[in-house]
């Protein structure tokens, strides 16, 4: 079984490390214009929509060049179907969450993918990260955490909303996961597709379904009718869907999933030093500080030398155990029945 990518340079990935966390930092943003004209359901249906457009428009254009690569066959579909619906479910209860828990709030317990990835990881795949990464992470996990809570204008928790956060963030962190361990046999855009096109179905015909009961479907179109909304939209599908989720998938790929967790908790600075940036939000001291650290932190688990026997279990690893173990049992047939064809002649001779 071979891979299905060469492993790239260290500043290929790093660049698609660095395009990940600041794509993912400007969702916030882009989340924040497009709230001024729908609701968190109908932003995520057209998210998908968006990102089903451009899906097909990527597609469609390897095909025209010639790219479209040919697929072995006998790749087990069902680790992939099991990747993509982990993201789903984490969008699911994302958005549930948001009806009881505010962004503040789910941020907090976001912050902690990183943990929950490297526990599911360490059970589940066996990939082993050194004392220096842990340190690391734990460095980043918490000046994010404290980032978090010093901007916090209002912390009034909900039991059942956090319930909801925590349930998410951990589908986030079995995508990780699992994205890790079918790193060999699938291509970061079958991932990606896998997403989109099982996503798209789902939040929108909610969101249509939602209107409809209501008894206004109209309402679930109006917000086309603002230019502003349709290019964050646009941005939100593309950009955050579509791009980002090929960017974890590469990284996942290439990068042990403590480093590649800890660029989405890092997106969370990027989005504060955007709303500064942009929308003219203060910054004060513990921003400059916690953002220091998390900056550290992040560098420091990137570059700590990792032994690359403790990356863990893969599918393709796997796949590749399992054909040798059966050519053996078919050779092992063979040389019993040449042994025993020995014997009876030698018995025979007698």
């Amino acid at each position: 079984m071979t891979d299905v990518q060469r492993q790239p340079g260290k500043w290929k990935l790093y660049g698609v490390a660095i395009a990940f966390t600041l794509t993912v930092g400007f969702s916030f943003f882009g989340i924040k214009k497009c709230a001024l004209y729908a609701d968190s359901l109908e932003i995520l249906a057209y998210r998908y929509i968006a990102a089903l457009i451009g899906v097909v428009i990527w597609l469609a254009a390897r095909r025209m060049m010639g790219k479209d690569s040919v697929k072995a066959p006998g790749r087990p579909k069902f680790h992939l179907y099991q990747t993509a619906a982990f993201y789903i479910l984490f969008m699911i209860f994302q958005v549930v969450a948001m009806f009881f828990a505010t962004s503040i709030e789910g941020a907090i317990v976001f912050t902690m993918v990183p943990i929950f990835a490297k526990i599911i990881g360490r059970t589940v795949l066996g990939e082993k990260s050194t004392l220096l990464q842990n340190v690391f992470m734990v460095i980043t996990v918490a000046a994010l955490l404290t980032l978090v809570i010093l901007n916090a204008t209002d912390i009034d928790l909900n039991v059942k909303g956090l319930i909801l956060m925590v349930i998410s963030s951990i589908f986030m962190a079995c995508n990780n996961v699992s994205a890790r361990y079918i790193r060999d046999v699938f291509r970061p855009i079958e991932i990606t597709r896998c997403i989109v096109m099982g996503g798209f179905p789902i939040f929108t015909v909610a969101a249509l379904a939602r209107a409809a009961y209501r008894g206004n479907i109209a309402d679930f179109f109006e917000p086309l009718l603002h230019p502003e909304f349709v290019v964050w939209a646009l941005f939100l599908g593309i950009g955050c869907i579509l791009l980002s989720a090929q960017f974890m998938s590469y990284m996942l790929a290439h990068m042990q999933i403590v480093q590649s967790t800890v660029f989405n908790s890092a997106s969370t600075l990027v989005s504060i030093i955007a709303g500064a940036l942009l929308l003219g939000e203060p910054l004060y001291w513990y921003h400059y500080l916690c953002g220091a650290v998390i900056i550290v932190g992040v560098i420091g688990l990137t570059l700590a030398p990792a032994d690359a026997n403790n990356s863990g279990k893969s599918l393709g690893g796997s796949m590749d155990r399992e054909e040798s173990t059966s050519v053996n049992d078919e050779a092992g047939i063979g040389i019993d029945h040449a042994e025993n064809t020995d014997e009876n002649d030698q018995g025979s001779g007698v």
